[in-house]
């Protein structure tokens, strides 16, 4: 009919995805990267003083579980409290709320006088620490173009790696000169002055906003800069191609489909890796110390690896980008190795360093492949939720390992023996992650599918 206009229709997803990497796109991993290493340093920072912990306030060996796990119990219900609201408010409000959040407790433990206080700060810092890795991964997978997606996940979030290795360094160099509070301070100080400047700097998701349409000035704006050569009329309308969005958060979403049996199974391998994360990163140090060692020489157990581990998720983003998650069984079996031969008695100092740093490059590198894969699954509108959910699972075992860990030293199993069980737990998830590896591919094809259509 003659007078009838018909609205343009711009397809958000498909802009995102013709893009080279630009400065906008610079922007988000480079401040998303150095957000990511204070989350990582804050995370583990305990880890660095709890033996000197020990030694001040004469608690047993059987409380580093409860002290360790506080933390990160903490971290495994952030992102279950903040998925739902930065899918509903924004990815960016919630990044730098968090950021603050976790830094202000972590600086409060300076001031920590009994293990009871710190264990309550490092919990409530443990909530803004979760959330905000599990949001940040979301926010930059929304920029990321789809052949580069996994490569542009892990290289915003891997400074998680990194910032705990540099930790475990500088801890190394410290920690036989200052107290332990000098920990505390680099870890509340450097996060309070990242969500200052982050407010000022960091932008909000395309995708976010493309569901919101009294947010499409803003929309505009960004799209002018994300692609200055992109004609967006006034009266444009906005959409997502290659998802299926609801207009409102359903939990059973999580479940449609092919989701059915990759949601539980991303479940269950954030669970693994994770509980071998901080298993391994944890204990080791006490084991080394057990032996003789001294605490600033078995700092560099944890700084291996994390370093390493930094190493094993980038060496993991191109092999994602190209074959999914079929990497991810082969890392699950090298590292059930690895990890039941640092249990092994009589190995030497330098010999379970480089252990601990060659499980970092394959417990890292599992969990980084988690990261960018279950990130790719979701449609925007359960995004954060959905990825939330999944590290919340992964810090579930995050908190079992070290506090299953702590009961088993109680009743007076060796350290040794509990990197044995350890070691068959990634065992297991080698079969879990070959089950996933189809199922994955699959889901993928069918949203490249539904983009071209």
């Amino acid at each position: 009919m003659e007078g009838i206009m018909t609205r343009t229709v711009i397809d958000v997803a498909k802009v995102i995805d013709e893009q080279r990497m630009g400065s906008l796109h610079w922007k988000v991993v480079i401040l998303s990267f150095v957000i990511m290493l204070t989350d990582g340093y804050d995370t583990v920072c305990v880890a660095y003083v709890a033996p000197l912990l020990r030694q001040e306030w004469n608690f047993s060996p059987a409380a580093f579980g409860p002290l360790f796990a506080s933390g990160l119990l903490g971290a495994a219900l952030g992102p279950v409290l903040v998925g739902h609201l930065a899918d509903r408010v924004g990815r960016k409000p919630i990044i730098l709320t968090g950021t603050l959040w976790f830094g202000v407790l972590t600086l409060a433990a300076v001031f920590a006088q009994s293990l009871n206080q710190l264990m309550i700060l490092r919990f409530l810092a443990g909530l803004g620490i979760g959330g905000v890795l599990a949001i940040g991964t979301a926010l930059v997978a929304e920029f990321a173009p789809r052949r580069i997606r996994a490569t542009m996940i892990v290289m915003g979030v891997v400074g998680v790696a990194l910032g705990g290795g540099l930790g475990g360094l500088m801890a190394a160099l410290v920690l036989g000169h200052t107290s332990w509070h000098i920990v505390f301070w680099i870890g509340g100080l450097i996060p309070i002055a990242l969500a200052v400047i982050g407010y000022f700097v960091f932008p909000e998701s395309a995708k976010f906003l493309t569901l919101k349409p009294e947010r499409w000035d803003e929309l505009t704006k960004l799209l002018k800069i994300l692609s200055p050569s992109l004609h967006v009329p006034a009266d444009a309308k906005f959409v997502l191609g290659d998802e299926a969005n609801a207009p409102k958060f359903s939990f059973k979403a999580l479940f449609l489909g092919r989701l059915a049996a990759i949601t539980p199974l991303l479940w269950v391998s954030n669970f693994l890796a994770l509980l071998q994360l901080y298993f391994v990163n944890q204990w080791t140090p006490l084991l080394l110390t057990g032996q003789g060692t001294s605490v600033p020489r078995a700092a560099l157990a944890t700084a291996a690896f994390q370093i390493c581990g930094f190493l094993g998720a980038l060496a993991i983003t191109r092999p994602v980008d190209r074959w999914g998650f079929a990497p991810v069984p082969a890392l699950f079996a090298v590292g059930a190795l690895v990890v039941g031969l640092i249990g092994m008695p009589g190995g030497s100092e330098m010999w379970v360093i480089a252990l601990s740093g060659l499980s970092g490059f394959c417990v890292i590198g599992i969990q980084f492949a988690n990261i960018a894969s279950q990130s790719q699954v979701y449609p925007t509108y359960i995004r954060s939720w959905g990825v939330g959910v999944c590290y919340t699972f992964g810090r579930c075992g995050s908190v079992v390992g070290p506090l299953f860990a702590g009961v088993l030293v109680g009743f007076n199993v060796s350290i040794n023996t509990l990197f044995y069980i350890s070691g068959t737990l990634m065992g297991f998830g080698f079969v879990v992650a070959l089950v996933l590896v189809p199922l994955y591919r699959k889901q993928l094809s069918e949203m490249q599918t539904a983009q071209a259509i």
